[in-house]
């Protein structure tokens, strides 16, 4: 369990007015289906974590337990600062022969892949002894996150998306700065 809620909170974090969340609403508001997008971010969400969180195994074996504690510090930093910015949606194609799920898989997929989400994966993943808890984590954040977006769908731009992400942002910053001081031995 040391995996799965530090994953889902870093991640749901992470994604709060992420361009992965504006491409749910964007989606949401080129296609009716909301199940379908649903089930390709899903996929899509899946992939990515299983691929960060077996590079975070991987990781896990060829350095140490304090740099490992460093590197989920800038990890948390860098996703912290990178919220602070802001985030242009992305666009889709005008016509495609692709369906729902398809397209929203592919587009999340592309989207989502060295996103800051699957560096925090890779790193809490090292940090953890469970690839599996650490990518179910990291999935369901990202799930938490796109939920809304795709329910509200254009709607989604009514709410106060922009405070919330900074106010995400400031809280990795605080979080993965005390983590680096910590790894660091200053505290």
């Amino acid at each position: 369990m040391d995996a799965l809620l530090p994953t889902f909170l870093a991640a749901l974090l992470a994604e709060w007015g992420d361009k992965t969340q504006l491409l749910a609403a964007l989606l949401a508001a080129r296609f009716p289906n909301r199940r379908a997008i649903l089930g390709g971010i899903a996929i899509a969400a899946l992939a990515n974590s299983l691929i960060a969180a077996a590079g975070g195994r991987i990781v896990a074996d060829l350095i140490n337990f304090r740099a490992i504690g460093l590197m989920v510090a800038l990890a948390l930093i860098a996703a912290g600062a990178g919220g602070l910015f802001r985030q242009k949606a992305p666009t889709l194609a005008e016509q495609g022969r692709f369906g729902a799920f398809v397209t929203s898989a592919f587009a999340m997929f592309v989207l989502e892949f060295g996103d800051k989400t699957q560096f925090l994966t890779l790193t809490l993943a090292a940090r953890a002894d469970s690839l599996l808890l650490a990518a179910s984590g990291a999935t369901a954040g990202i799930l938490a996150a796109a939920v809304p977006a795709i329910m509200l769908g254009r709607r989604f731009a009514d709410l106060p998306v922009r405070a919330v992400r900074l106010g995400a942002s400031l809280l990795l910053l605080l979080v993965g700065m005390i983590g680096m001081a910590g790894a660091l031995r200053l505290l």
